[in-house]
């Protein structure tokens, strides 16, 4: 049986992963979305799919804290860096900083943990266990 200990560690990694996430988010409400345009027009991509990262940044991340379809909702942010690293960080995909981490070590963990809650769902702190 699953304690109480599980669901505490599921509702951390959802605050850490929704709230973080959702500063990414914020920003771009804020601040537009027209560097993701570029960049999407730029390997031939339709600019408009820069609206996804309103999906991806803000509403995701909004069900993820919220533990309402939170495997949805993860599984959204999953995507949304999958894009995210093709379009703005393949060139970084083998590199490591001056500090000797990965350089792409953000985008692992937002990618990772996302992948990781998908899987094991919300836990019982949220509006349903989806």
């Amino acid at each position: 049986a699953r304690g109480m200990g599980d669901d505490i560690g599921k509702l951390i990694l959802r605050i850490t992963l929704g709230g973080l996430m959702l500063l990414h988010g914020i920003a771009k409400v804020i601040g537009g979305v027209a560097g993701v345009e570029k960049m999407l027009g730029g390997v031939g991509l339709p600019a408009a799919l820069a609206l996804g990262v309103y999906v991806g940044e803000v509403l995701a991340p909004l069900l993820v804290l919220l533990g309402f379809y939170a495997r949805v909702g993860a599984g959204i942010i999953v995507i949304n860096m999958l894009f995210a690293v093709l379009l703005a960080h393949r060139g970084d995909l083998f590199s490591l900083t001056r500090t000797g981490g990965w350089a792409l070590e953000l985008q692992a963990f937002f990618l990772l943990t996302a992948l990781a809650l998908a899987f094991m769902g919300p836990g019982r702190f949220g509006i349903n266990r989806r």
